[in-house]
């Protein structure tokens, strides 16, 4: 497969979803999903968009978060995130982004985060570099955990499933020894892509699926970071959580969920 042109591709389809998306901010609900979980009629309207165009400009099928579609395990799959960062959309927030990633046989290859409130578009192949706006990046460098931001996801202390709430705080309070400097931006696919710019020096997600991750993961490895499980096990698209960090800050992060025990344990 030609990545470089997939992405050029991909880049026009999205580049046209721009529009309804800025038009949608702060759209009602429109359906109701697991616990308090939504999806807005934006997200299902440029879900649909998108899916047509990828699929009839690159032969490659689509698994979205919205209407599934085809198996992630195919040979050639895209996944997609129509908005992410639902919650931010709706309630006005920036924090609100197009994911879509390209799998081979369960890897990411390829991943492009448009940011439409902050006009960033940020493109990554495999053996490339980090692109933003149309410029290239420089790979990360070794990063203290101390001297950076480190972004965590939104959570109940009262919840249950693979991670309690008490784990995640536990989690937590250890990161926040080494750094007081967390960021919680409601967004998965905004923060793994600011760790691979160097805005993060790591980013810990304690759930998501394969369209939240995927995207983020093919750009931070790109940027020259490191992506796991919490566990440090390597990513599968069956993974419900990550870490990714940049050169040494991931080390620390790794260590710290380590010390804190085993979620099952909490």
């Amino acid at each position: 497969m030609d990545l470089h042109g997939l992405l050029a591709e991909a880049s026009t389809i999205l580049d046209a979803a721009v529009e309804p998306f800025v038009a949608g901010h702060r759209a009602d609900s429109a359906v109701r999903k697991k616990g308090n979980d939504f999806a807005t009629q934006v997200d299902l309207a440029i879900e649909r968009q998108v899916v047509a165009a990828l699929q009839a400009a690159t032969g490659i099928r689509v698994h979205s978060e919205e209407f599934g579609g085809t198996p992630v395990d195919s040979s050639w799959v895209w996944v997609l995130d129509p908005i992410d960062g639902t919650f931010n959309y709706a309630a006005g927030s920036p924090m609100a982004a197009i994911l879509l990633g390209l799998l081979h046989d369960g890897e990411p290859v390829a991943g492009l985060t448009w940011i439409p409130f902050t006009d960033d578009r940020y493109t990554a192949v495999a053996g490339g570099l980090l692109v933003k706006n149309a410029v290239a990046q420089l790979p990360l460098t070794y990063t203290p955990l101390a001297e950076g931001l480190i972004g965590v996801g939104t959570f109940n202390v009262d919840s249950r499933g693979r991670f309690p709430g008490r784990y995640r705080l536990a989690v937590l309070e250890r990161l926040s020894r080494v750094s007081s400097r967390l960021r919680m931006h409601g967004s998965t696919g905004i923060d793994l892509v600011y760790v691979a710019d160097g805005i993060l020096a790591g980013a810990v997600y304690f759930g998501g699926q394969v369209w939240d991750h995927a995207t983020g993961i093919a750009q931070v490895r790109a940027a020259g970071g490191t992506v796991s499980d919490l566990a440090g096990r390597l990513w599968t698209p069956e993974s419900r959580s990550v870490l990714a960090a940049a050169p040494g800050a991931y080390e620390e992060i790794l260590e710290i969920l380590r010390s804190a025990g085993r979620p099952e344990d909490y």
